[in-house]
């Protein structure tokens, strides 16, 4: 439901108004949906909710989906991590990103310990760190997708996230499984890196930080 809080704009360090204004697309995190080890889900709501309470903003969102081919990608300052860094090695994972304007673009990840949203630079920097510390079975890509098109096309019956006896690894959401009049099943398509399959764009960790990271010179 669209509310007056929905069109606060995001403030500066400072606390002075941005020049441009932006929307405020989530004002709580604890308001958006979340079901643990279901972050294509997750995020599919949150792009859902962009639909309903704030279309004109659908265009600057994207998201995004992190894996390699080897289903190995670490990450840092995950809720899940058990140590003090908090790094998490997952086989795939899944943020939502606001892409305002050319010099300012919000990360929106719902197993991140830090703030909601971030700022794509310091995301990157706490939660990806660098490639240059890791062995290439680990290097993260990137499948970027427009969120009007993943609203669209995204399908996921949940079968990924059960055992060969047909029990539940993770309890699902209790909403109906996500499905589009052409398929009910499309996760697979998303979390393989093949840049020549599959929706979006693949990008790898310099080319989605020169891609969505653009400082004021």
């Amino acid at each position: 439901m669209a509310t007056e809080t929905n069109c606060r704009i995001i403030q500066g360090n400072s606390g002075n108004v941005a020049k441009k204004s932006v929307v405020n697309l989530f004002p709580k995190q604890a308001d958006c949906s979340y079901v643990s080890c279901y972050c294509e889900e997750n995020v599919y709501k949150l792009a859902e909710e962009v639909t309903k309470t704030q279309p004109n903003e659908l265009s600057k969102c994207f998201v995004v989906f992190i894996s390699n081919h080897s289903r190995t990608v670490p990450l840092w300052r995950q809720r899940a991590g058990k140590e003090e860094d908090r790094l998490v090695i997952w086989d795939y994972h899944v943020i939502f990103l606001y892409h305002p304007e050319p010099d300012k673009c919000l990360v929106y990840d719902l197993d991140s310990e830090l703030p909601f949203p971030t700022y794509v630079h310091k995301y990157v920097t706490e939660t990806f760190r660098t490639d240059h510390i890791l062995k290439p079975d680990y290097f993260r890509y990137f499948r970027v997708i427009p969120g009007s098109e993943f609203v669209k096309e995204f399908s996921s019956d949940r079968r990924h996230m059960k055992r060969p006896d047909g029990t539940w690894i993770k309890p699902p959401p209790n909403y109906p499984a996500i499905a589009n009049a052409n398929s009910v099943h499309n996760l697979e398509e998303y979390i393989q890196m093949d840049q020549c399959k599959g929706p979006g764009q693949v990008l790898n960790l310099t080319q989605f930080v020169q891609r969505f990271y653009k400082p004021l010179t």
